[in-house]
């Protein structure tokens, strides 16, 4: 597992902010988990093809089998 080394600190209205951590917490989730997980789906989508995939990761294309 890759070490966790940054933070990020945001700002999101209350009832944003309750409603996630609701929906985690129905889910079995971290909260952090969830986030970590948009993030590295997010920088593959919309990433310039530079970034190398995290070590432990796959990417929506690997991870369907799509890519050869």
């Amino acid at each position: 597992m890759a070490v966790k080394d940054a933070g990020v600190r945001i700002r999101v209205e209350k009832g944003l902010h309750d409603q996630f951590l609701e929906i985690c917490r129905r889910q079995d989730k971290p909260a952090a988990q969830v986030l970590r997980q948009f993030m590295r789906q997010y920088v593959a989508e919309h990433g310039d093809g530079a970034e190398s995939p995290l070590p432990g990761t796959k990417t929506p294309t690997t991870a369907k089998g799509s890519k050869s």
